[in-house]
């Protein structure tokens, strides 16, 4: 494995829960970088530090970014408890107190789960759905609870989403979990099922939600990207005893011709690998769509579930909540937000 690193001083730092965002001057030049003090301790002005900069150099979308490896001449000294270790085996791997450990307040209860007792849970693919699901679920089920689980299928750093930063601030989400290599939620768990007991039964859930961070992996081929995932969750899901949810990634807006309709992430996940029947929520628009009809027949063994998003379209123009994906805001792209609303609408009535 290769990256690009090069060494900086640090001119400005913005300062938020878990990231700092700074200007670096390497060289000549100001550059922008993100600090996960969790990993690295955190940066004042002045400081010399090292910089992955790889993925600036691809010209990356999500996460292209350069990002602080080490404070030069600082020693850093972690305080906490836990002993499950993250990003494991690299320079980077740190401890975290997981839900399930002994020495975790909720290891009694986690030894005691066994099952999510019909909990909903929305399984998707793209971090950007997060958005306009907690949206739909709050407006209809303010007193509910909507738990989000975080895997470690793009981001690992839960401190990079500014989404969830901004739906936990106006309460749009109660709770987070990261699970895998995924850190840095309210709780950290060693796999889904884990995750998804501890959002049943240590959050008191009344819903959850399971999308990787911001990114994705792609290849253009069936199986080489990080989206299988969804059906692997959805199954986790129905193991437990929980009501699965896909929420399916929809796009016309979409230029290549793979994610048009429903995307070929979502038919790979939930024709190959989903072995269960799983609720597929889409807004009532798509009935008339010719190609939404023809790829659902692939979809058989699933039930297809029209919401009436149209009463909460509103909802997508919340000031502070950014909404966009691969560069498009709902407006650009009106059935892939659209989606993600019949979702939250139906797990906040299930």
């Amino acid at each position: 494995m290769n990256c690009q690193v090069q060494s900086g001083v640090v001119k400005t730092i913005a300062d938020y829960k878990q990231r700092q965002e700074l200007t670096v001057l390497v060289g000549q030049k100001l550059t922008k970088a993100i600090n996960f003090p969790a990993l690295t301790g955190r940066c004042k002005v002045e400081d010399q530090v090292i910089l992955n900069t790889t993925a600036v150099a691809l010209q990356l979308g999500t996460g292209g970014e350069h990002f602080v490896m080490a404070i030069v001449d600082r020693d850093v000294e972690f305080a906490g408890a836990g002993h499950i270790m993250k990003v494991r085996y690299t320079p980077s791997q740190g401890r975290v107190l997981s839900v399930e450990e002994p020495a975790s307040p909720y290891h009694t209860v986690m030894q005691q789960a066994e099952t999510i007792a019909g909990l909903p849970v929305i399984v998707g693919s793209l971090h950007s759905m997060l958005g306009p699901v907690c949206l739909a679920f709050n407006q209809i089920a303010p007193a509910k609870k909507l738990v989000y689980l975080m895997s470690d299928g793009a981001a690992l750093p839960i401190g990079l989403s500014r989404l969830v930063e901004c739906l936990q601030d106006r309460g749009l989400v109660s709770d987070t979990i990261t699970f895998g290599h995924a850190f840095g939620g309210d709780l950290e768990a060693v796999n889904i099922f884990s995750a998804l007991l501890a959002a049943k039964h240590v959050c008191k859930a009344d819903a959850a939600v399971v999308l990787m961070g911001p990114g994705i992996v792609g290849t253009n081929t069936t199986w080489g990207t990080t989206a299988v995932e969804q059906g692997v969750f959805l199954n986790a899901v129905q193991t437990l005893g929980g009501l699965p949810i896909g929420l399916l990634r929809v796009s016309f807006a979409e230029g290549r011709s793979r994610h048009q309709g429903i995307s070929h992430h979502s038919l790979t996940s939930l024709t190959n690998i989903t072995e269960c029947s799983c609720s597929l929520p889409l807004p009532k628009a798509l009935q008339a769509e010719p190609i939404i009809q023809e790829q659902l027949a692939l979809l058989s063994q699933h039930e297809v579930k029209y919401m009436d998003t149209a009463l909460y379209e509103y909802l997508l123009n919340t000031p502070d909540i950014p909404l966009k994906s691969m560069g498009r805001t709902p407006t650009d792209d009106p059935h892939f937000f659209g989606t993600a609303l019949a979702s939250g609408m139906l797990a906040a009535g299930s």
